[in-house]
Formats: C-alpha cells, sequence, structure tokens
C-alpha cells in the first residue's frame, strides 16, 4: 500500500489562458475486514488523482499498484497533464514490476483508475482513464453517472444481454478482469474527457468501495456531505459496515470555484 497526496480543503490553480480552478479533495484507504494486506494505493495531489488497485491472488499486487501510482506522482504539482504524460507513467511503472523483487514469471499487476486536470481544444477538461474494473463516478446536480466502463468478464455478460447488471454483482466470476497494468504486457487504458464544471464532484474508488454499495448508496452518501473528507469517510464506513470484503480505497474531489479570465476582469 502506497498513498501519495493528503486531503486538501481549497486548492486554486491557474491555467495558461487566465482561468482559476479551485479544487478540494480528500483520500482514504482501509484494508478492510477479511484482507490481511492492502494491495490499494492511490495518488491524490492536483492535477492528479488515481486509485490502483494490486490484483489479489497474484505475486507482487501491493508492489504493482505501489508503481503504478509512484508515476503518476511524478506529474504531481504541474499545472496540467494529459494522456500522453499517463501513458508514459504507465510503461514505466510496468517496467518497474519487472525489476521488483519477489514477482514471479507470471509478473504482478494491478487495476489503475483515476482523472487528470487536463485542456481540450484549449478549454479545461478531466481527463478519466482506467484499466480494470476500479472506477470514477461524477456527481452534478443530484445526478449520479459512472463515467469509467469495467473492464470485466461479468461487464463483457452485461454488454451482450446475458446477464442484468443486478445479476453482475452476485456473478461468480464478478472478479475477473479482463484488461489490467502488468504481467509484461503494454497498458492499454480507455479515456474518457469531460468538461470541468463549477460544483461538480468527482469520485474514483477501487472495487471495495463497488462491491459493497449500490450507485444508490454512493449517490446518498455523496449528496448528504457538503466536505469531501466527510463523504469520503461515511463511504468507507458504509463498504466496512456491509462486509468490507476487499481492501477499500475512496477520492472525493470536489470543484469548488472556475473562474474565467473575463469574469475576472468584469
Amino acid at each position: 500500500m502506497t498513498q501519495i497526496g493528503n486531503g486538501n480543503a481549497r486548492h486554486r490553480v491557474t491555467l495558461p489562458d487566465g482561468t482559476e480552478i479551485t479544487l478540494a479533495w480528500a483520500a482514504m484507504t482501509d484494508t478492510g475486514l477479511r484482507r490481511e494486506v492492502n494491495e490499494d494505493s492511490y495518488i491524490a495531489q492536483a492535477p492528479i488523482f488515481a486509485v490502483a488497485d494490486g490484483m489479489g491472488g497474484h505475486a507482487a499486487g501491493d508492489f504493482a499498484s505501489a508503481a503504478v501510482v509512484t508515476r503518476l506522482a511524478e506529474h504531481g504539482g504541474k499545472i496540467l497533464i494529459g494522456t500522453p504524460e499517463v501513458d508514459a507513467a504507465l510503461r514505466l511503472a510496468v517496467q518497474d514490476m519487472g525489476r521488483g523483487a519477489g514477482v514471479t514469471d507470471e509478473g504482478s499487476g494491478t487495476t489503475v483508475t483515476g482523472a487528470a486536470l487536463g485542456a481540450i481544444a484549449d478549454e479545461p477538461a478531466w481527463i478519466v482513464f482506467n484499466i480494470g474494473d476500479s472506477r470514477v463516478y461524477r456527481l452534478v446536480s443530484g445526478t449520479l453517472e459512472q463515467l469509467t466502463v469495467d473492464h470485466s468478464i461479468v461487464q463483457e455478460l452485461v454488454d451482450a444481454g446475458q446477464i442484468t447488471r443486478e445479476e453482475a454483482d452476485t456473478h461468480p466470476h464478478s472478479n475477473v478482469i479482463t484488461r489490467a497494468v502488468g504481467f509484461h504486457e503494454a497498458p492499454i487504458p480507455d479515456y474518457r474527457a469531460i468538461a470541468v464544471e463549477e460544483g461538480m464532484r468527482l469520485l474514483i474508488c477501487s472495487d471495495g468501495l463497488t462491491k459493497e454499495l449500490t450507485s444508490y448508496g454512493i449517490r446518498h452518501f455523496l449528496v448528504a456531505n457538503a466536505k469531501a473528507e466527510k463523504a469520503g469517510r461515511q463511504l468507507l464506513d458504509a463498504a466496512l459496515g456491509n462486509g468490507g470484503r476487499d481492501n477499500v480505497t475512496v477520492i472525493v474531489v470536489d470543484v469548488l470555484r472556475v473562474v474565467r479570465p473575463e469574469a475576472a476582469q468584469s
């Protein structure tokens, strides 16, 4: 388990075009009630927020997740980053895993998901990325949306119409993923760009949260708590209260203000 970055109640960044964005965030992790080791790692340091879930049952899952967030953290403190920086960090992390002590011939691996503050056509945007089944959600005006699509056997079955979303949660292959970072393979993340909106909230989490809470439960705690720290803490506590079968990691990021240059001058 590697934790990089702390919560921040107010962080202001000025983009190259003069736009000022004020963020707040909180990050936390717990081993859960049934695991002996926490193989989750996270980076919460603007402009990059990400969770890596070392794959249980595989060699050095904790080392793999640490390798990913450590490489992503090399971009912490910058104003903006984009897909090239994320791609490069993940490729370097795979190389790091190959040099890790205790890694078997099968290699080590991890999922990863996150959001990076970037720009698309000179407009501020969250660059959302994922490999595996850890997730990013967006809450805007009380509406919760899952921004990432799981790379998993059950998601493929859902997409094919063979099982429902509810059946997927209890399917015997619910832990089998189809894409990961590691195992000597080139990492292939999915990307999605979304606008940075004042008042929006992002949730970045490992599947230890989504195994224990439905989307309705997740929305409840995100809506009920104005502060990122309290929302994250109640989500984590609820996951533990519902069984805590896996490591649980939660990052909540709030966009407090977005001020355009023309607005600041008026």
